[in-house]
């Protein structure tokens, strides 16, 4: 029988987590879209995933437009690879634009100009960061507030617009999509949509059709139609009364707890193998350990695919610590499994790693 620990232990491998890959181009491909709100922890998201991290990877992606950090699929950033961009943004951007527009509503009058003095800014000089563009739209007596500003530009993102530009130190940079992203042809939304549902179901699954619905901003009955379109490359399974979805030919053996390092995980809690599900993402604590009754803490430690710690990095000036604050008594093998975890991503960080077990304040 199927249980949560071994869907756990199978998403371990579709996303690359238990099977890393050489370079985080190849991640972002995999897993279609990074959810990536925060650059610098989002960064470990896709590293973590590749044989040898390295921080130049991604930055190097991104630089060169292999890889864009936009938003889509929902209403916050991904990193997305530029040759799906498009396509994505065609078939999922229709249910998320009406949030940002419903945001956007005191400046509908201003629409037209606000998004004509962008435009010409970024085709002037591309690559500008959210602050120079403020300052452009200051100058063109187009001023925002800075909330304004960040919703005007995600609105924009959504369009197909603009994008994100080349990085500059590390700082989001907006630049024009068609500057940025190749011009294709548009796809057939029942072939979208079954592209969508495979490739999600093959680097997340296996997973839910709400799971999927969730993810990209999908109606239910989206989400069953790209999953009927790519029923030949899917298989399935019963399990706690829902259908679970996953790439054919996957294998369906439980994976051993320490059969294929890294036993252990430092994730933040933005990572896909917890954001990338709502219907079924509990399955990484089959044991019920954590309240469901608020969002975990700000990162989690997983160790065989299950959360046994809310984790927080604190980074000085020449170690990172990550304070665990464990849900139950670790047993030996599982501390150590955490600290070559940490001593992986302070490796990445450039850093001396420790690791801290507190107990969280009332």
């Amino acid at each position: 029988m199927t249980t949560d620990r071994e869907i756990a232990r199978r998403r371990l491998r579709s996303q690359l987590l238990a099977a890393p890959v050489a370079d985080a181009e190849t991640v972002v491909r995999t897993l279609l879209g990074v959810q990536a709100e925060n650059p610098s922890q989002s960064a470990w998201a896709v590293a973590t995933r590749t044989t040898s991290p390295r921080q130049e990877d991604l930055a190097g992606a991104l630089a060169e437009g292999r890889v864009i950090r936009t938003h889509v699929l929902r209403p916050t950033w991904h990193y997305v690879h530029v040759d799906d961009l498009r396509w994505l943004l065609e078939v999922t951007s229709p249910r998320v634009i009406p949030v940002a527009v419903q945001q956007l509503r005191p400046l509908v009058e201003r629409m037209t100009r606000l998004t004509d003095a962008v435009t010409s800014m970024l085709a002037e000089t591309p690559d500008r960061t959210r602050a120079e563009v403020a300052a452009g739209l200051s100058e063109r007596d187009q001023p925002l507030s800075s909330f304004e500003l960040m919703l005007f530009l995600a609105h924009l993102e959504l369009h197909g617009i603009v994008c994100g530009g080349v990085p500059r130190d590390g700082e989001h940079t907006y630049a024009l999509l068609d500057d940025r992203v190749p011009a294709a042809a548009p796809r057939d939304r029942d072939e979208a949509l079954a592209e969508l549902a495979l490739r999600y179901l093959s680097s997340h699954g296996p997973a839910t059709d709400r799971d999927l619905a969730y993810w990209a901003t999908l109606t239910l009955t989206d989400a069953r139609r790209g999953i009927a379109g790519a029923a030949g490359g899917l298989d399935s399974f019963e399990h706690d009364g829902r259908t679970f979805w996953h790439a054919t030919g996957e294998p369906e053996a439980s994976v051993a707890p320490s059969s294929e390092p890294p036993g252990a995980h430092l994730l933040q809690v933005l990572d896909e193998m917890y954001r990338g599900y709502q219907d079924s993402r509990w399955v990484i604590d089959a044991d019920g350990l954590v309240r469901r009754t608020r969002e975990t803490a700000i990162g989690m430690a997983l160790v065989d695919g299950q959360i046994l710690a809310s984790m927080r990095r604190r980074i000085g000036a020449n170690l990172v610590t990550f304070e665990l604050n464990p849900y139950r008594a670790l047993a030996a093998d599982e501390v150590r499994e955490l600290e070559a975890a940490a001593d992986r991503y302070g490796a990445f960080l450039g850093l001396e790693a420790r690791v801290a077990f507190v107990e969280e304040s009332a």
